[in-house]
């Protein structure tokens, strides 16, 4: 892929797991000249810089964006709107700037203020993760068949778009264009609630004065280890999701709360019926999901010990 589009400079803010993976992958596929990478904490701008996934590293937002034909915001939502006050006066005319968070009404929101005149702000949100954090849990391969959604706010130009979507598919993305609320609203359901669910489970279970620490670890294969993982994410950006996408999540908790008191009016009368079906349908989505490449159905889904998580565990 390398050549199909090329950026002289690219800013990542925040050099993270995407941030990183983003660097990575821009490596593989030869997308930039120089990568220009920005965290808060020294540690982690040394870091990246001795791993490589970066050419230089920076103290400040504005001295990584400056000049940059790409600007990549890899923070926690919550930190969006203050980033881009920051970078604000150093974006420069004809430069592409873009998100990667997992909500984007509150992106559009914080950051569109913010955006100079012949800046082109098209908001992003690379569907994949893992539940590591930090510069050294990025990997190249990580958006490799996962979705990218572009959410382009009205009156975008239409070849930065068709221009970061080309880029994201160098990166290994499948790439889709979505109206804002409506993103909003299909990730409520496929991972906001999932991951607020599996807080919940292991926040119960840690709190069960019946059941001792020992016997949830030691049993934990019988399916509460599949919760952990996505309550192992990271909490800052877990916590910004809820506060920044708070209507659609409420609404999908509801509807689960519904169907929740369904299930449990079904197990209290003993309707096998009932069980049978909705396990049966439900069955069927996880096919569905394996069929679309989505993840695998490979014996103890493809982990193994050179490669522990399956690239999208954790997915934002």
């Amino acid at each position: 892929m390398s050549g199909e589009v090329h950026f002289e400079r690219v800013a990542l803010i925040g050099l993270g797991l995407i941030g990183g993976s983003l660097g990575h992958a821009m490596r593989r596929a030869g997308l930039a000249r120089h990568v220009a990478g920005y965290a808060r904490s020294e540690a982690t701008r040394k870091r990246a810089l001795e791993i490589g996934f970066v050419d230089s590293v920076h103290a400040s937002a504005a001295d990584a964006a400056r000049d940059a034909d790409l600007v990549v915001v890899c923070t926690p939502v919550g930190a969006l709107g203050a980033v881009a006050a920051e970078i604000e006066p150093h974006l420069k005319k004809g430069a592409i700037l873009t998100d990667v968070g997992s909500v984007k009404m509150a992106v559009i929101r914080d950051i569109g203020p913010h955006v100079p005149e012949g800046v082109h702000f098209i908001p992003g949100h690379p569907i994949a993760g893992t539940e590591e954090s930090g510069p050294d849990a990025g990997f190249a391969e990580l958006f490799d068949g996962r979705w990218c959604i572009l959410t382009p706010v009205p009156g975008t130009d239409e070849k930065a778009t068709e221009k970061l979507s080309v880029f994201w598919t160098a990166c290994g993305s499948k790439v889709d264009v979505m109206e804002p609320k409506h993103h909003d609203m299909v990730l409520a359901i496929v991972s906001h609630l999932p991951h607020i669910i599996a807080y919940n489970i292991v926040g119960t279970a840690s709190d069960l004065e019946t059941v001792t620490q020992s016997e949830v670890i030691k049993y934990s294969a019988s399916g509460f280890r599949d919760f952990t993982r996505l309550a192992a994410s990271d909490p800052t950006m877990w916590r910004d999701v809820c506060l920044n996408n708070k209507e659609p999540i409420l609404e999908m908790l509801a509807r689960f709360s519904e169907d929740l008191t369904a299930l449990q009016r079904a197990i209290r009368w003993g309707d096998g019926d009932v069980l049978f079906d909705l396990f049966t349908r439900t069955r069927a989505i996880r096919r569905s999901i394996v069929d679309a490449g989505q993840d695998t159905d490979a014996p103890n889904f493809g982990r193994n010990p050179t490669h522990p998580k399956p690239a999208g565990e954790g997915d934002q």
